[in-house]
């Protein structure tokens, strides 16, 4: 019988949401079950910094957590760099700091107040003193995927047509189109996020995990026995088909 190993999508600095679906896991599979985190930790939701502090401590705990790195937690960390980098698959006009983005909250939930016109540079410098550095090594060394016999775990999907081993940082972390629109089966069940739906689902050849919590939807976790599957809720498993 196949072990079964636990996945919750897109937090978004949703404190209180990790912490509900961290008691539904627990309750499932008891205080040790295995959990794969599938990225964007951060950004949009107001409790960026202790959705942090929570993963990090349960990490120096000794978890059996596994965290995948968002394309948000990627631009956070490139934010925190000393020569801070813009992301190449953002149109010009946006940047992390933009509320559509919003880096603005995460820093916000540092203690950081300021408006659009403050100098980006005056605002590192401000970022530098207020994020604490474990949070920065966290964000960079988190995994960009997951796999068991059966599945493969990443935040955003992979290319059809290459194989797992081959896939880039870029689709990893950002793909869309062309991997939602490919209907034939890939070498594993991709379970992944990124993509905002009003539910969990399951396409037959993909599981989508980020429910909306980015944008105050509840969030998703999900348990997996082979490649069958369920999302947790307060009456207990339900089953995610295609």
């Amino acid at each position: 019988m196949t072990a079964p190993l636990y996945a919750i999508g897109d937090i978004h600095g949703q404190f209180e949401e990790l912490m509900r679906v961290l008691h539904l896991i627990e309750a499932d599979g008891g205080a040790d079950a295995p959990v794969i985190f599938l990225g964007d930790y951060t950004d949009r939701g107001p409790q960026s910094r202790e959705v942090l502090d929570l993963l990090i401590r349960g990490q120096a705990e000794g978890r059996d957590w596994t965290f995948l790195k968002g394309n948000h937690d990627r631009m956070f960390s490139w934010f925190m760099e000393d020569y801070p980098r813009h992301d190449a698959h953002l149109p010009i006009e946006l940047y992390w700091l933009h509320p559509r983005l919003g880096g603005d909250t995460t820093l916000a939930s540092y203690g950081l107040e300021f408006t659009p016109q403050t100098r980006q540079t005056l605002l590192r410098e401000w970022a530098e003193e207020a994020v604490p550095p474990t949070h920065v090594e966290f964000l960079r060394n988190t995994q960009l995927t997951h796999e068991t016999d059966n599945l493969f775990y990443c935040h955003a999907g992979i290319r059809p047509g290459v194989a797992l081993e081959d896939q880039t940082e870029h689709d990893l972390l950002w793909i869309r189109q062309a991997f939602h629109a490919f209907g034939a089966p890939h070498p594993k069940l991709i379970v992944h996020g990124h993509t905002p739906i009003d539910r969990a689902r399951h396409y037959g050849n993909r599981v989508n995990l980020d429910s909306g919590a980015g944008y105050g939807h509840p969030l998703t976790a999900a348990v997996f026995e082979g490649d069958r599957c369920w999302e947790l809720t307060a009456r207990g498993r339900v089953a995610l088909a295609p």
